[in-house]
């Protein structure tokens, strides 16, 4: 009878022992990702703060000239200002959201 048990209990190790590497894996992965994920997002940051604040001001500033060389009724600088804003904040979306996409379709890789 010990027999029936000793080959009963031979795939359950086997089992438990593929689940354990598993999990040794991903915690290896995740211990090697872990610094690159805090640089890459305060580069993240820099770069999504960046592509918002250089359309603004590039907007404010064109308005401003504008406003200086062709006075009007309407303010150019607050136009401008909003369109460079509006821009800035698509580019900023877009870029997030490719870089999410890329996050995902690795993570699906590695599974």
């Amino acid at each position: 009878m010990s027999e029936k048990s000793d080959n009963k209990s031979a795939p359950d190790k086997s089992k438990y022992s593929q689940q354990v590497g598993e999990m040794a894996a991903l915690k290896l992965k995740a211990q090697r990702h872990a610094t690159q994920t805090v640089w890459s997002g305060l580069g993240m940051m820099g770069l999504v703060g960046w592509s918002v604040t250089i359309p603004t001001l590039l907007g404010a500033a064109l308005g401003i000239w504008i406003d200086k060389h062709y006075s009007g009724t309407h303010s150019w600088t607050l136009a401008l200002l909003a369109m460079g804003l509006g821009l800035g904040c698509f580019n900023a979306w877009r870029w997030v959201s490719k870089e999410e996409r890329a996050i995902h379709e690795e993570g699906d890789e590695d599974e």
